[in-house]
């Protein structure tokens, strides 16, 4: 981080990899908010690719800026071919949304997002942190109550059916369609939200998953999406391994009573059926 001190209304904390125009234009936004809101500006948010690193010529700048609940209802987001400037109360920030629900989209672009400005003894900071992660509570919603590893079982089976009977289109649809499902297992075994698609290799390359490490995730994820079996029956052993941990920690069978309720099918996901294609690395 750079400290951009601005005499005593604005001190920013920047991310050292912004470029010149970058920091200027939030400069800029920071010191307008501050002379329209005063007091009623409580801190700033960086989002998007600039905040993780990824910002092309082409990126622009998004910033979340924190209001009171009162200075916050009489604003709207400002868009611009630069800035993307997104108003938000503190109240709001503090709100988690539940898996599933309208809110929900937009916890991950809280990941990793550096707080350029805080007014608030850390409340944003914090706030920001919570929306990208999940108590076990919120990891059992995704687990358990929104069927999400049921859901990814179903369609790593059927794709694996289609494979045993030699319905090659058929395998692709159903392994593709599972990605949603086991991404969302994946990173709520984790105890985090799971990341857009464009961030996702960021994210396993800079903020490894325990279980997951990035050589291993996105391999399997693309031999998954070319329909491989092998990618299919690998990330079952590994799912169900990081669900005997996670139960553990629990201390309840939660995860495992889904898995085991699949009875004799599984024998799909461990014995390789004729055919099979070799999960290839790279």
């Amino acid at each position: 981080m750079v400290v951009v001190p601005k005499g005593d209304a604005v001190d920013l904390e920047l991310p050292s990899q912004l470029r010149v125009e970058q920091r200027e234009l939030i400069v800029d936004l920071a010191e307008r908010n501050d002379a329209d809101d005063g007091e009623g500006l409580l801190g700033l948010v960086l989002s998007g690719s600039a905040a993780r690193g990824m910002a092309t010529e082409r990126s622009d700048l998004d910033v979340y800026v924190v209001l009171t609940d009162d200075v916050a209802r009489e604003r709207r987001t400002i868009r611009s071919t630069t800035v993307d400037e997104v108003p938000v109360s503190l109240s709001e920030l503090e709100a988690v949304p539940p898996f599933g629900s309208q809110g929900w989209w937009f916890r991950w672009s809280f990941a990793w997002a550096p707080t350029l400005l805080d007014r608030t003894d850390g409340r944003i900071p914090a706030a920001v942190r919570r929306q990208a992660t999940l108590t076990p509570e919120e990891s059992d919603a995704v687990l358990v109550d929104h069927d999400r590893l049921d859901g990814w079982i179903n369609y790593a089976y059927r794709a694996l059916k289609a494979d045993r009977d030699d319905r090659p289109l058929e395998r692709r649809l159903d392994a593709a369609e599972s990605m949603p499902w086991l991404l969302d297992v994946v990173f709520a075994l984790a105890g985090r939200v799971r990341p857009y698609h464009k961030y996702l290799p960021w994210e396993v390359r800079e903020h490894p998953l325990p279980d997951w490490p990035a050589d291993v995730l996105l391999p399997v994820l693309q031999h998954t999406l070319d329909g491989d079996p092998a990618a299919i029956r690998e990330t079952f052993a590994r799912v169900k391994t990081g669900c005997g941990a996670y139960d553990a920690a629990r201390g309840n069978d939660r995860t495992r009573e889904i898995i085991d309720g699949w009875g004799d099918e599984l024998m799909l996901f461990t014995l390789p059926a004729p055919g099979t294609l070799l999960c290839r690395r790279e």
